[in-house]
């Protein structure tokens, strides 16, 4: 057990602790009881004397003080106070809780005195200021980045069709369909028009990243391709060329693809791969991939040559051009996936071609879409 002494003395250090004191104010004969703990609050030297309310009231900030001075009113009324103010001690401004109440003679007369505690809530008022700041920015960025997410999206609406387009005096159905990820817009992309040789333009691809830079870069591919393919050049060579666009644009600006030039009088499809997920064909109810020769995505290496594969199609065959959002999962093999798209597209094998993409991408699709999806279909009539 402590003595008094001992018990004095923690009282003591138990108040510059917790950086509290307190004060008892007489105010018929301003007499002043005041702890040591509030002497080391307020930064006055042990021998001074304890403050009376002229005292405290002179050290509150001005800007304190209108609601500080309607506080006492009513504490002087009867009632009780609980706030904070700012006190500057020793030229330094310090945040300070002020809990009062009025002492009353026992027949309940009118206040004889103010009994207060002051605690030092600097610290805290500066952690709660920063948590603010904190908040404010937080909400600031998140406005800023939904706001840039839905001109994105936007740009990326009107950049890329929502319907393929028509292909029928070729010979030849289209269809499209496009599963945004949960967040983010990414650069998935997709080609299809009719040439002045009467030949088709079919391509897929997916530019690196998300957001801004992404459908930056798949615009440019995209825009570029339409020109170019307008010059009669092979595939390959629309390959090479792209890949020079994607390189000189800097070493994040990476795309996949595949590009391919339908034929109508022989039925041949001349496509090109570039780092993309492999085509799939669907032939007499049956599903299988397309075995790509495989080059490198666009912008990874320079003066890249491409070569094509040449795939003769049959009436009712039906050709699948996808990105990797709709087989990728995280945790999940990439070949097994694409297993898993190939038994999926023959189950859809018999239905109008518009709804066999939307069947086949409500299949693929989990809860959760990491990325953006896009399937282009041709099936030849």
């Amino acid at each position: 057990m402590l003595n008094r002494e001992g018990g004095q003395v923690l009282a003591v250090d138990a108040q510059r602790i917790a950086r509290v004191g307190w004060a008892e104010w007489n105010l018929l004969d301003g007499r002043v009881e005041a702890s040591d703990g509030l002497t080391g609050l307020l930064g006055l030297d042990p021998d001074d004397p304890a403050p009376n309310l002229a005292t405290l009231l002179g050290a509150v900030a001005p800007p304190s003080l209108p609601r500080l001075h309607r506080d006492l009113d009513r504490l002087l009324d009867g009632g009780r106070l609980d706030a904070e103010t700012t006190l500057t001690v020793h030229g330094r401004a310090r945040r300070v809780r002020l809990v009062a109440e009025s002492v009353r003679a026992a027949n309940g007369g009118p206040v004889l005195g103010v009994r207060a505690v002051l605690q030092d809530v600097t610290d805290l008022a500066e952690s709660r200021r920063a948590l603010r700041i904190q908040e404010s920015e937080t909400l600031r960025e998140r406005r800023r980045a939904d706001a840039e997410e839905e001109v994105v999206r936007r740009l990326r609406e009107a950049l890329v069709p929502r319907a393929a387009t028509p292909l029928t005096e070729l010979g030849l159905s289209t269809a499209v369909a496009y599963r945004p990820a949960e967040a983010g817009v990414g650069g998935d992309w997709y080609k299809s028009r009719r040439l002045p040789e009467g030949l088709a333009l079919l391509a897929i691809g997916d530019a690196r990243g998300h957001g801004l830079d992404a459908v930056a870069l798949m615009s440019r591919l995209r825009h570029a391709l339409g020109g170019l393919a307008f010059t009669r050049a092979v595939v390959e060579d629309l390959g090479t060329w792209l890949n020079e666009i994607a390189y000189d644009d800097g070493p994040e600006s990476t795309a996949t693809a595949v590009i391919a030039r339908y034929h109508p009088e022989r039925r041949l499809l001349r496509w090109i791969c570039a780092g993309h997920l492999p085509p799939v064909l669907v032939r007499d109810g049956r599903a299988r991939t397309l075995v790509p020769d495989l080059g490198p995505p666009f912008g990874v290496l320079p003066d890249t040559r491409y070569r094509a594969v040449e795939t003769v199609l049959r009436p009712g065959d039906t050709v699948l051009l996808y990105t990797d959002g709709l087989v990728e999962r995280r945790h999940e093999d990439i070949d097994r996936r694409i297993d898993a798209l190939v038994e999926v597209a023959e189950r859809h094998t018999g239905e109008d071609l518009q709804r066999c993409i939307d069947g086949i991408v409500q299949a693929m699709s989990g809860p959760r879409s990491e990325d953006d999806a896009t399937i282009f279909g041709v099936r030849l009539r």
